[in-house]
């Protein structure tokens, strides 16, 4: 009688643990959220946007007083980015952030806003 009760108590025992084995929660929702932003522009853009908004400005203005018209893409600053420091960062995102901060620049140059 004792080896029918061993056999019933270990397929009991077999049940129960496949049974809570199916019951875990697996989140497979992909990677993890990216960490939260640190709560500022990285010095590299505020350089890039700063010295692109002058020149552009500088630049912007010069054209329109000399009546040579408006073509903020033609001009040598806009193509070779000045102002960048390898040590800050990586060059494309400076490069990007100074060319849009240039026209931005520029336009207000030119138009005297």
């Amino acid at each position: 009688m004792n080896l029918p009760f061993r056999t019933l108590a270990l397929t009991a025992a077999l049940s129960a643990t496949l049974l809570v084995t199916g019951c875990a929660q697996h989140n497979y929702a992909g990677p993890p959220p990216p960490p939260p932003p640190y709560g500022g522009v990285p010095p590299l853009i505020q350089r890039a946007d700063r010295e692109g908004f002058r020149m552009g400005m500088d630049d912007g203005a010069r054209d329109a007083y000399n009546g040579s018209g408006y073509h903020p893409k033609a001009d040598r600053k806009f193509h070779d980015t000045p102002g960048y420091d390898p040590a800050m960062g990586p060059y494309q995102p400076y490069r990007d952030s100074f060319r849009q901060s240039y026209l931005r620049g520029y336009s207000q140059g030119f138009n005297r806003r």
